[in-house]
């Protein structure tokens, strides 16, 4: 099978593309190196797939590029690239998202019409808002309070749009915060461990009682692939979530696990770390966010 795999320089793409490679498929990833974070913690996500025959390399814009021939020659596309982060999608950015998160999308539907290639789409458990119902199912209605969210949801909209106008067969997989090797240095665990080994101060917003699902990034891949390979019907919404290494915890006792994580690989007690202060910020997030225990998993 050869996939078209966007956001390949990311957190997660890198690692569903690797996952293709291992399968023995052969995949295009393409990325514009957005400057959320460091370029260079990009660089090093795509390092060993440059070092794969079966791996071909494209760095531009969803938003400018030549799409038509990029999805030209592939069975599946697996549309990870996004603009990430809930707080700075308010404001004067929200451009950038609009591009990043609905006209990429849009272009790259569009430019799948006439092939019909399987397109599978990375949602967010951000469309679901403050949910009235916990642990939340996927019949829940969508209400995002983001903007981040909003563009999300436009998302999944334009993939039923397009699999009904279309007949392009698409999954939309909405992900519960994703935790795991090359995590963004603007997440949680990556915060947290960060401040542990420096001595930084932590930074929490509320008071730290929001609950969240955490999904251990391998699960996210393993639902990636299984689903490509299994697609082939009208669109579909799936959470992606529960399984053996899920976490659902407050933000709080996240940290304290962090923490004592921390203090048993240095050989040390819990206490050597209470020098480092824990800041509290205004409300930021939803206060709930927990999915259903269903899996996408084998």
């Amino acid at each position: 099978m050869r996939v078209l795999v966007t956001g390949a320089a990311g957190f997660i793409g890198s690692q569903v593309a690797e996952a293709l490679i291992a399968r023995g498929d052969e995949v295009v990833g393409i990325d514009c190196f957005l400057d959320y974070y460091a370029r260079a913690v990009k660089e090093r996500n795509i390092a060993g797939l440059r070092d794969s025959r079966r791996f071909t390399f494209v760095e531009d814009d969803l938003v400018t590029a030549d799409l038509g021939r990029l999805t030209d020659s592939v069975d599946a596309v697996m549309h990870l690239a996004a603009q990430a982060g809930v707080r700075a999608s308010w404001g004067r950015d929200f451009r950038i998202y609009a591009d990043a998160n609905v006209l990429a999308t849009q272009r790259l539907l569009e430019a799948c019409a006439s092939r019909r290639p399987r397109f599978v789409y990375s949602s967010s458990s951000s469309i679901y808002g403050d949910a009235p119902d916990f642990p939340t199912v996927e019949s829940t209605l969508p209400s995002p309070i983001s903007p981040y969210g909003v563009t999300k949801l436009a998302g999944e909209h334009l993939c039923r749009l397009y699999t009904r106008s279309a007949g392009i067969p698409t999954i939309s997989l909405r992900y519960f915060t994703v935790y795991g090797p090359r995590q963004r240095p603007d997440m949680a665990f990556h915060r947290f461990l960060r401040a542990q080994v420096l001595k930084e101060e932590i930074v929490v917003f509320d008071d730290g009682e929001q609950t969240r699902d955490f999904t251990y990034v391998g699960d996210v891949v393993a639902a990636n692939v299984t689903t490509v390979v299994a697609l082939t019907g009208p669109a579909v919404t799936r959470s992606v979530t529960r399984s053996p290494a899920s976490v659902a915890g407050t933000v709080m006792s996240i940290f304290m696990r962090v923490v004592k994580l921390c203090a048993t690989v240095a050989n040390a007690a819990v206490s050597w770390l209470a020098f480092w202060a824990v800041k509290m910020r205004p409300p930021a997030a939803v206060a709930i966010c927990w999915a259903a225990d269903e899996s996408l998993l084998p």
